[in-house]
């Protein structure tokens, strides 16, 4: 099946003349024949320049959690805006939004500000603040924004690359950054009780916080060992460091109350995005009350002219109303579970070595092995490649995947029963394209 694409080349052509390699994110690009135009959206449906439709599964990295073009809250933005989007103060939707999101995620106090990457760099400059210490551990293949900090050894890095697990390398995820900065940061690997312990006690008297992906949300999805989670939750009480939760793709996708709730942890301080808004462009930084209190002006930097503006403020603020009152998570469990468990299913039927990763929110699709990752060295030893024909085949099937395995399949509200049975058909197409039908399948053989 070949999708036709000509008025999307057409725009991606003129898009290069302007913008770099014509997208405004490095993560959009997906060479010069593949990378897509979008049109428009709704509920679990994206439609690209020509007119293509695709079941949705990347829902713009993860935000669209009740589906696109949702018609409640695009009605109260629309009438929001009516009245003005930004006026250098605080409105009463945001007075609204914080009340609710500091029910709903047991934070004591919260700030609003754009993007997952602030809200990391906020969360990182009050631990600091609030320990008087500038050493950060971070986990290998964890993904914390765009900002100098935290972009070494990520879900970019080559993991052949990443030294020896006793004395882990700290691998630059781009140019244009000072060298010195990464002594800034300790890097460790994902799930290592006995690394966590031997950081701790060389480097703790200089550590301000542990920042972790409580699910290693741009790796497959890989879930924390609960003993580990604990036991860094427990030396940091201890110490005194400052235990950092990124939610920015976890908030509001596993539970109410994100991955503190799912998982029985209560983070220090915890960094919000994506879900919040259904793709509107909105962040924070929550926390302690004792905490959040070093944002004191004149003491701790934190603002930005579009922090808790009217748009994103009444989209976050609508979003958390209905996931607060209507059985999104509930639903969306459901028919994830049931989609992974499909996806399982044909997999097998075909003899194809593979481990469905996550939960059902936000799961991967792994091929090659049969025995789930705990870190980003053991995800590497699957088959990207194998999955990437899978992916490829997934897309002109109509089905809007990353050919990557490491980004998750993502669910919202409005993946329904019949979109999933849809999904399912179109997979196992998919499959018997890329695997064959039950036979020899020099794929398969490939991935045994």
């Amino acid at each position: 099946m070949r999708l036709n694409q000509t008025k999307s080349q057409q725009l991606f052509r003129k898009a290069k003349q302007y913008i770099p390699y014509g997208v405004n994110s490095n993560f959009r690009y997906w060479g010069e024949e593949g990378t897509p135009i979008m049109a428009r959206g709704a509920g679990a449906y994206v439609w690209d320049a020509d007119d293509n439709r695709f079941v949705d599964y990347r829902l713009g990295f993860g935000p669209v959690i009740l589906g696109h073009a949702h018609p409640i809250v695009t009605q109260r933005v629309a009438e929001a805006i009516q009245n003005g989007v930004l006026f250098a103060a605080t409105t009463p939707i945001e007075i609204e939004l914080a009340e609710r999101f500091t029910r709903m995620t047991g934070m004591d106090k919260v700030r609003l500000s754009n993007t997952g990457s602030e809200a990391n760099m906020h969360a990182l400059r009050i631990a600091r603040a609030y320990t008087g210490r500038e050493k950060f551990i971070k986990f290998e293949g964890n993904y914390h924004g765009n900002f100098d900090y935290v972009m070494f050894s990520g879900p970019t890095a080559n993991a052949k690359l990443l030294g020896s697990r006793g004395r882990p390398h700290r691998l630059s995820a781009t140019e244009g950054m000072p060298a010195a900065i990464r002594n800034y940061m300790i890097s460790l690997p994902y799930n290592d009780s006995e690394m966590l312990e031997r950081a701790l006690i060389q480097h703790s008297s200089e550590v301000a916080a542990v920042v972790l992906e409580p699910i290693m949300g741009n790796v497959a999805c890989i879930l924390p060992d609960p003993a580990w989670l604990h036991r860094v939750r427990a030396r940091c009480d201890e110490l005194g460091i400052v235990l950092i939760f990124d939610e920015v793709k976890t908030g509001f996708r596993l539970a109410n109350g994100g991955a503190q709730e799912y998982f029985g942890i209560r983070a220090d301080l915890a960094a919000y995005a994506k879900a919040m808004g259904n793709g509107f462009p909105i962040s924070a930084v929550a926390g302690r009350a004792e905490i959040m209190a070093v944002v004191e002006p004149g003491r701790v930097a934190h603002g930005g002219t579009y922090c808790g503006n009217v748009v994103a403020a009444t989209a976050a603020a609508t979003t958390l109303e209905i996931i607060e009152t209507q059985p999104v998570i509930d639903t969306i469990f459901a028919n994830g579970r049931r989609l992974m468990t499909g996806i399982g299913e044909i997999l097998g039927r075909r003899g194809v070595p593979h481990v469905v990763t996550g939960v059902p929110s936000m799961f991967s699709v792994l091929l090659g092995k049969e025995e789930a990752p705990t870190d980003y060295r053991s995800y590497s030893e699957f088959d990207a490649e194998l999955f990437g024909l899978l992916g490829g085949e997934l897309i002109r099937q109509g089905v809007l995947v990353d050919d990557d395995p490491r980004e998750p399949w993502f669910m919202s509200y409005s993946h329904d029963a019949a979109v999933i049975d849809e999904t399912l058909n179109r997979v196992e197409d998919a499959v018997n394209a890329v695997f064959g039908r039950a036979g020899h399948p020099q794929a398969v053989q490939r991935a045994a």
